[in-house]
């Protein structure tokens, strides 16, 4: 090392934990609640041949623990994160988890800012307590001076860093045999399959179980790739359900969602699957049915399919399905419906859903964090760092498939469970996709009763939908008791 490095790293002050306690109460279910947060950052150190122990970077995270437990060792403990990769972890937080949320209709649809956070009924606070994480350059959670961010932004590093994260909190709060759960939405279910194995190898610590909301283990089946026409096959049933939902189906298929749904994945796994594997072998006669039942099943026309050569894009399906009504529907959450100023453009010109909710979400929280949680520092809460497009994904000469951690993590762990949560109207993480991956999990039948499932009729973050945020809470909660019992 340099002299002149050596005087400059002298200069550096080695960064400290940070802390904020606040005791606040709230009810569920008629019972009063009271418990305490702990918002602060964590200094993650790694091992220094010359130095001992040096710093890499400052995780922030919010921490809520219930009061007047008696053994909060026997109380569950939940880790949770969100994806992007790039995102924060507000989004749970703030829509799903945490004891607040932010106040949307119904349907999730905002109403004028502005905006405002009210007490959330169904908060998994009363079964389990929760720990918010914000991956290193999102939210406040940075690299320390001297350490350059890019390290982090890449599949292997962000697992890394989350997984020692969790150990370190684990072990200082003194929560070893607690029962432990991770969740994890998007991405955030790629990260926490990764971490089902790198906290088991690495730190010895054997999860009770895995909550993934909107799940993309094997990106094999999402991306549209010359070549690759595993998408179009498993984006097929949630151009069905959005079309439903927006009235664009013929009346016998308006009538049950659900059988709708089964009637498609059936066409898609077997007749079309068929079909695309055939190429421009493809009889003629077979090629213009094909074409006449996706038409059907997508609300498309038959012109617009045959011109796709019967592989239709999912940013070209948000453009078209409502084009004559020079709308676009979501890519998060296509029952959201946008204007764009070129109705006869190939794509949107951003996701209506994800325009929809930013700006509650990103008010109501900034709010939040310094008034109620009296957290104070001088840099911008990242909510959603632009860091996909750079992302260390792995090998380039094959997808990532995490799906394979999580299969030796549950040959090792026979204990560990795993819930998934699918929106029929998510077009980012499609639940006929999701199907596929567990189906190719690669364990015998005995161990897959491990995996459960659930369904919701909304989107992405099923949970802005109200009818399907008490659905899926409760769900929730039954996986968290069976899975501590």
């Amino acid at each position: 090392m340099s002299e002149e490095k050596e005087k400059q790293e002298e200069k550096t002050p080695v960064p400290e934990d940070t802390q904020s306690i606040t005791k606040h109460s709230m009810t569920i279910d008629g019972k009063k609640l009271d418990y305490t947060v702990t918002t602060g950052t964590l200094v993650l150190h790694e091992e220094d041949e010359e130095k001992g122990e040096k710093p890499k970077a400052s995780i922030f995270y919010i921490a809520y623990t219930l009061d007047d437990v008696e053994d909060p060792a026997s109380r569950p403990l939940t880790f949770s994160f969100n994806g992007g990769p790039g995102s924060s972890s507000v989004w749970m937080h703030m829509g799903m988890l945490g004891p607040k949320r932010v106040l949307l209709d119904d349907d999730g649809m905002p109403f004028p800012p502005p905006y405002k956070l009210v007490d959330n009924e169904y908060s998994l606070l009363d079964k389990t307590d929760l720990v918010f994480i914000d991956p290193v350059s999102t939210g406040y959670s940075r690299t320390v001076p001297g350490e350059k961010s890019e390290e982090y932004h890449g599949v292997e590093k962000d697992v890394e860093s989350v997984g020692d994260f969790i150990h370190q909190y684990t072990t200082r709060s003194k929560r070893w045999l607690s029962p432990k759960f991770i969740i994890g939405e998007s991405y955030g279910t790629t990260r926490a399959a990764g971490l089902s194995g790198y906290v088991q190898q690495k730190h010895g610590m054997y999860l009770n179980g895995l909550m993934l909301v909107s799940s993309i283990l094997n990106f094999a089946t999402a991306r549209f790739d010359p070549g690759n026409d595993l998408p179009f096959i498993f984006f097929l049933p949630t151009y069905t359900s959005t079309a439903w939902y927006h009235k664009q189906l013929d009346d016998d298929l308006q009538e049950d969602l659900y059988k709708t749904l089964e009637e498609v994945k059936e066409f898609a796994a077997n007749e079309y699957t068929l079909a695309l594997m055939q190429g421009s072998s493809l009889p003629e006669e077979e090629y213009e049915q094909i074409a006449a039942k996706l038409a059907r099943y997508t609300g498309l026309s038959k012109e617009y399919i045959v011109n796709t050569d019967l592989r239709i894009n999912i940013f070209r399906f948000c453009k078209e399905l409502l084009r004559d009504e020079h709308l676009t529907v979501g890519r998060l959450d296509s029952r959201f419906t946008g204007v764009d100023r070129d109705s006869a453009g190939e794509t949107f010109e951003r996701d209506p859903s994800n325009a929809a909710i930013l700006g509650p979400y990103a008010a109501t929280f900034n709010h939040y964090v310094r008034q109620e949680l009296e957290f104070e520092t001088t840099i911008p809460y990242q909510i959603l760092a632009p860091l996909y497009q750079k992302w260390k994904f792995g090998d380039k000469n094959q997808y990532l498939n995490v799906a394979e951690t999580l299969r030796q993590a549950i040959a090792t762990n026979p204990n560990l469970k795993v819930f998934v949560a699918n929106g029929f109207y998510d077009f980012a993480t499609p639940f006929f996709a999701t199907e596929y991956t567990f189906n190719h999990l690669g364990l015998p039948k005995s161990y897959l009763e491990n995996v459960s499932m659930g369904y919701y009729e909304a989107g992405h973050m099923m949970y802005l939908h109200i009818p399907s945020l008490e659905k899926v809470t409760q769900d929730l909660s039954d996986f968290i008791d069976s899975a501590s019992a």
